[in-house]
């Protein structure tokens, strides 16, 4: 009963948020996120599942929704859609059942979340509650979850994918990670131009996932994103390379680098604009191979669908990029020059 009351406690408070949002969203582009987030920190209060977990499994579901057109498209603010059968039970003979004894029965996950009496899986709160529940059965540490993850999804590259971009809400304790830099460097020289979907041959004849951004050894190589170090080492094609996986589901690869930054390891986790590594020529060969061509920044984007991986063109992406980083320092050095010249004034 207690439980329940909180339960109340947390929907009316849900509600009440929902009701003001439509004029908060007006005054604020961030009021959707920043509203999501405390109804996800509502559900942690109440389940024991910290927030960025629900948080990251929304965000994996937007991503696919935006690039599958099999998958329902969310109605209203919550992403996550869990299929009728999982909901009911594969073989409960009513898939829109919404009592929980009958649910509980056909071995549905369904939960009434809101205290109507009614677990309806077309309410974003019995959904969230559902799954916070489902998750955390064996307990609300990484691991349990993961196992979570893996007996809802089934399938590794998912529960991968929604535990580091976890890991990167819970680093940054918010929702809005949008922003994104140049991977070089404006102030150092450097030159590109479009060459994913090019032919390569070493190694065996394929095409080029990737652009080409050509430099001078050594020059850093910034993150272009909010991310995950998925992978760090060396590669017989890309040379000393690594990846870093973003909240969109987009994976950053960077190849031929000279070295990576000091101190930097498989884990962690990285902004726009931090160091990674440097420009180099490494790869095609064994381990230390360099030279075999000009040194430049091998920079690929990949995404997972839900079922395959696949490579996309980065060029559109660093062009905006390099135009978004370049206003970025102009109005750095207006505010810079305003404050010199309210001090001179002073």
């Amino acid at each position: 009963m207690q439980m329940r009351r909180f339960l109340a406690f947390c929907m009316v408070m849900s509600l009440t948020l929902a009701l003001t949002f439509p004029s908060a969203a007006a005054k604020n582009p961030h009021a959707e996120t920043d509203w999501r987030k405390q109804v996800f920190k509502n559900v942690e209060m109440l389940t024991g599942l910290p927030w960025y977990y629900l948080a990251a499994m929304d965000q994996y579901e937007r991503n696919l929704q935006k690039v599958r057109r099999d998958l329902p498209r969310k109605k209203g603010w919550l992403a996550i859609h869990i299929p009728a059968e999982s909901w009911a039970g594969v073989i409960n003979p009513d898939q829109e059942d919404n009592m929980e004894v009958s649910i509980h029965y056909f071995g549905g996950i369904g939960r009434d979340g809101n205290g109507d009496g009614k677990a309806n899986r077309h309410d974003p709160v019995d959904v969230l509650y559902t799954v916070a529940r489902f998750l955390s059965q064996l307990g609300t540490d990484e691991d349990a979850i993961r196992t979570g993850l893996w007996r809802y999804y089934h399938q590794p590259i998912a529960v991968d994918t929604i535990t580091h971009i976890a890991k990167i809400f819970a680093k940054f304790d918010t929702l809005k990670l949008d922003a994104h830099v140049f991977p070089i460097p404006l102030q150092y020289n450097y030159t590109y131009h479009s060459t994913w979907g090019d032919r390569r041959g070493w190694g065996g004849l394929r095409i080029h996932e990737g652009t080409d951004i050509f430099a001078n050894y050594g020059t850093p190589v910034l993150s272009t994103c909010y991310g995950y170090i998925e992978l760090m080492g060396w590669n017989k094609y890309g040379g000393w390379r690594l990846g870093i996986r973003d909240v969109y589901n987009n994976y950053h690869y960077y190849a031929h680098l000279n070295g990576f930054r000091k101190k930097l390891k498989q884990g962690d986790i990285v902004k726009p604009g931090d160091v990674v590594g440097y420009v180099g020529s490494s790869g095609y060969g064994p381990p230390g191979t360099s030279g075999k061509f000009p040194p430049h920044l091998h920079y690929g984007l990949y995404k997972f669908n839900g079922r395959t991986i696949y490579s996309f063109d980065p060029y559109p992406h660093l062009k905006a990029w390099e135009r978004q980083t370049r206003k970025q320092l102009r109005e750095m050095k207006q505010k810079m020059k305003q404050k010199m010249k309210r001090k001179k004034r002073q």
